[in-house]
This record gives structure tokens, sequence and C-alpha cells, in this order.
């Protein structure tokens, strides 16, 4: 049974480029955004936890 050879440093090296753009992709969904897409996301956000707080019961 002969084991494949794995250069570590190759594998170092694509884990660091997988991470890396699994980053940007984070970063491009979170920051690529308009200014109109931000509102909507936030008034949608606002009327989620508004219906939400409308359900509690009182203490």
């Amino acid at each position: 049974m002969s084991a494949e050879i794995v250069n570590l440093r190759r594998v170092r090296k694509e884990k660091a480029r997988a991470d890396g753009k699994r980053e940007a992709e984070a970063n491009r969904a979170a920051f690529g955004r308009s200014k109109a897409e931000k509102a909507a996301t936030r008034a949608t956000q606002a009327a989620a936890d508004r219906k939400l707080d409308g359900h509690r019961r009182e203490d």
C-alpha cells in the first residue's frame, strides 16, 4: 500500500486561497449592495422585530 505524496506547502496555500475566496464572497454579499437594498433589508427586519415584540406577553 503506497500513499499519495502530498506537498504540504501547496495544500496550505490552496486552503488559504479557499478561505480568502469564502471571506470575499461574504464581504460581497454584505457590502456590495445598493443603499436602497440595504434600506429595504433594514425595514423588513424592523417590521419583523415589531411583530415579534407585539406578540410578547406582559409579566
